[in-house]
């Protein structure tokens, strides 16, 4: 072998010291994490380090690295390799990459990465304290002002909202890139590498490595990629190998299910056993709370507060087709027994509306949840013939009752409505005018209020004998318990 020169013995196994190195770094990485953060242990062992061309990337079951690129990154600072692991595998805890259907890319990725970043360093873990931080930490408070809570659903919407330009946008992704989102947005399969070097960052890095392997410069960089591969795999053993085989398989529900569970898990750790670390994990708990609440159907919330009654129409339930059919033949043109022609059904008649108009309910809002109940009640399967709903507008007291009878008032309720009040919020006054008007014999069978409230107000001791629902649009402040006797429904204002 002439001076200079290396063979392919020698390239592969200068590319296998470097895997084993990679691994050693992430194996250390690892471990440093599971010390300081033992409510993540199950999370931080789910990925299988695979080694892929490119950067550091994940499809919820793999952790897929480039050798080079952490070694790099850990010469520049061993802190990065902990912080770059933590990073991703949070991005999994928190499904930044199974929701990205309706995003726009350079949004949501930007947006995933301010999230995790800043829950990162609200976890100040000295082994992930890295050069940036500084500059990250100035950036996100200069965000909070603008963005209520810092989740990725919300930082989307205030990038989307504000006029970035590309630089500035750019400027942002460099400050919190850590890893490649790229095989969010397609399906990654391990076994194709010709579908997924063209989207490397490192890849010139990889060339040039090839290079040394053959005096041919054309297309020997590929086929010494190919010959490489089952080198790398086996480097991991069984475990990675038999994840591998599996890959093919329509996992993703079920990976998104492993996930759902860990994260539900870790809240429940964070709210039980990690109660006394402070704020150190808010962002972390911020972040977890939206993923695993579970989102509620208004609709089907309201047709609870239905009662039975009587409707005039055919009991289809109740008829029976053969004594009818047989008395037609019978004696012709004659049925021997008439179908019902009423029904009990499921229907709202009397119900009240009760809005909280105090100062700091937002008048936007009330306007799209009183459009929203109402689009619900005006189905012809939810009006009974005639109706009572009563609309009450209350802060400290009662300002406005507006009793609506049919969908006709309603229209007309909706098209000239004002909001008055604006004063403090007490929940007592609407309960004490229902009872009255209950006195009044105003209702027939009351069995339902809702109020529309930011919950900040003063709740009735007393139960009444009807349902009452108190409904709460999703923000950062943190309301009040209800009284045990109230149902809770918490909404975000995409579902109003």
């Amino acid at each position: 072998m002439a001076d200079g020169v290396i063979n392919d013995n020698n390239v592969i196994d200068v590319s296998d010291r470097l895997d084993k190195l990679a691994l050693d770094v992430l194996e250390l990485s690892k471990n440093t994490l599971l010390v300081n953060l033992r409510f993540m242990d199950v999370a931080l062992n789910q990925l299988v380090p695979t080694a892929q061309p490119g950067s550091l990337s994940t499809d919820g079951e793999h952790l897929f690295y480039d050798a080079r690129f952490v070694l790099k990154r850990y010469m520049a600072e061993k802190e990065l390799p902990v912080r770059d692991y933590l990073h991703t595998v949070l991005h999994c805890v928190l499904h930044h990459n199974f929701e990205v259907d309706s995003m726009e890319a350079k949004y949501w990725n930007l947006a995933c990465d301010i999230a995790v970043e800043n829950i990162i360093n609200e976890l100040d873990i000295k082994s992930a304290a890295v050069q940036k931080q500084p500059a990250q930490i100035k950036e996100i408070e200069n965000m909070k002002g603008k963005v209520s809570q810092l989740t990725a659903d919300k930082i989307y919407k205030y990038l989307t909202a504000e006029s970035m330009t590309p630089e500035e946008l750019a400027r942002l992704a460099d400050l919190f890139l850590s890893d490649d989102h790229e095989g969010w947005y397609e399906e990654f399969v391990p076994e194709s590498d010709e579908e997924n070097s063209p989207d490397s960052q490192e890849k010139p890095d990889e060339q040039d490595s090839s290079d040394n392997q053959d005096k041919v410069e054309d297309n020997q960089p590929q086929q010494q990629q190919q010959q490489e591969e089952p080198q790398e795999q086996n480097q991991f053993q069984m475990p990675q190998q038999s994840v591998l085989e599996t890959v093919e398989a329509p996992r993703q529900q079920e990976i998104e299910e492993i996930w759902k569970d860990i994260s539900e898990r870790m809240q429940v750790d964070l709210e039980t056993l990690s109660k006394g670390k402070g704020d150190a994990r808010g962002g972390l708990m911020q972040n977890l709370r939206p993923l695993n609440k579970k989102r509620y159907d208004y609709t089907t919330f309201l047709r609870k507060f239905s009662v039975l009654g009587e409707e005039l129409k055919v009991n289809d339930d109740e008829f029976d087709y053969i004594f009818y059919t047989y008395g037609l033949k019978l004696y012709e043109k004659m049925p021997l027994i008439e179908p019902l022609e009423y029904k009990e059904d499921k229907r709202i008649r009397d119900f009240v509306i009760a809005i909280d108009t105090s100062g700091s309910v937002k008048g936007d809002m009330v306007q799209k949840f009183v459009e929203k109940t109402y689009s619900i009640l005006k189905q012809s399967e939810s009006f009974f013939n005639k109706i009572n709903l009563h609309i009450i507008q209350c802060d400290a007291e009662i300002q406005q009752d507006v009793k609506i009878t049919s969908q006709e008032e309603f229209d007309d309720y909706i098209k000239n409505m004002k909001l008055f009040g604006f004063g403090g919020t007490d929940f007592r006054p609407v309960f004490e005018y229902v009872e009255k008007l209950r006195e009044e014999k105003e209702f027939t069978d009351l069995r339902g209020l809702i109020y529309f409230t930011d919950g900040d107000g003063t709740f009735p001791k007393k139960m009444p004998d009807y349902k009452a629902a108190f409904v709460f649009i999703e923000n950062d402040e943190e309301r009040p318990p209800v009284p045990p006797w109230a149902i809770q429904l918490v909404l975000e204002a995409d579902d109003i």
